[in-house]
């Protein structure tokens, strides 16, 4: 069974290659031939030499981009590679840094065989963030639910099976938000536990305002029901509060029409046709194994 592991990377090369050692160090099932993408966003920093001495992994190549992108359109754009270019049953996408623990590959191998095709997403539960980001990262959540509906606890570490690649390359919204065009597209998804790993180098890039657009970015492939939503809750809380109008009250109201702005504005990023062009983004491919 073909698994292609899709690893986007701006920069961070010393994690990555820590990373690589991590995964060809797996004690994997031999019915499992994992290959690794690298998607280079166009870093600034000179890749180091990468030796081919990763004896467990069959194939090993970078794709560097012409241009940063950032890190959705880089794993849409891999996606869009890997369905059209390579031979493969199962992509992993995970992050390059050591966040996204190598070895939960294992149990997402485990599970394929259970999964009768569908996706396995890493579900959250334990974060390696300090509590004041692990309370946001909760609200994050409700107001999601809130606001979408949608139920969203995992992030771009999964296992999706090729029907549901072939389906992520057609939705528009896969351009802006990896999780939310995933849930979007597929209501049955199989879900394991996921421990969110510290860094191996450098703080987390997770920061509190990374997170805003990460929840402003999957709102806005829900933008119909956000926005129906958003007025429902607009007038609602107006007569709640009209007999205690203040510029207190009020704030809810304004953070709320600042979302819906920051909301529709973000929507102009789902752009099928660069989605379509996307390959072409792809500068060169370094063929390491």
């Amino acid at each position: 069974m073909k698994i292609k592991i899709l690893i986007p990377i701006f920069n961070d090369w010393q994690s990555v290659l820590k990373l690589l050692d991590e995964i060809n160090n797996l004690s994997l099932n031999n019915e499992f031939q994992l290959s690794i993408i690298i998607l280079n966003d166009a870093s600034n920093f000179d890749r180091p030499d990468i030796e081919n001495s990763f004896e467990n992994i069959q194939s090993l190549k970078i794709l560097n981009m012409k241009h940063n992108q950032g890190h959705a359109r880089c794993i849409a754009t891999g996606l869009k590679y890997i369905f059209e270019k390579d031979d493969f049953d199962f992509v992993i996408p995970m992050d390059g840094d050591g966040e996204d623990r190598p070895e939960e590959i294992k149990i997402f191998l485990e599970q394929i065989k259970k999964s009768h095709e569908k996706p396995i997403v890493g579900e959250r539960i334990k974060r390696s963030e300090s509590l004041i980001f692990k309370i946001c990262y909760q609200l994050h959540k409700l107001i999601t639910l809130v606001f979408t509906g949608r139920s969203i606890k995992f992030g771009n570490y999964t296992c999706l099976p090729k029907l549901t690649v072939e389906k992520m390359i057609k939705e528009k919204s896969t351009w802006n938000s990896f999780s939310g065009s995933l849930k979007k597209i597929e209501n049955d998804l199989i879900s394991i536990p996921s421990i969110r790993g510290s860094r191996y180098f450098g703080p987390s890039k997770m920061n509190f305002m990374n997170l805003i657009k990460h929840s402003l970015s999957i709102m806005s492939v829900f933008r119909k029901t956000f926005l129906i939503r958003s007025a429902l809750f607009i007038v609602i809380y107006i007569l709640l509060i009209k007999s205690n109008a203040s510029i207190i009250t009020s704030v809810p109201l304004i953070l709320l029409l600042i979302a819906v702005y920051l909301v529709s504005n973000l929507a102009l990023r789902e752009n099928m046709e660069e989605f379509k062009n996307s390959l072409s983004q792809i500068k060169d491919i370094d063929q390491i194994k």
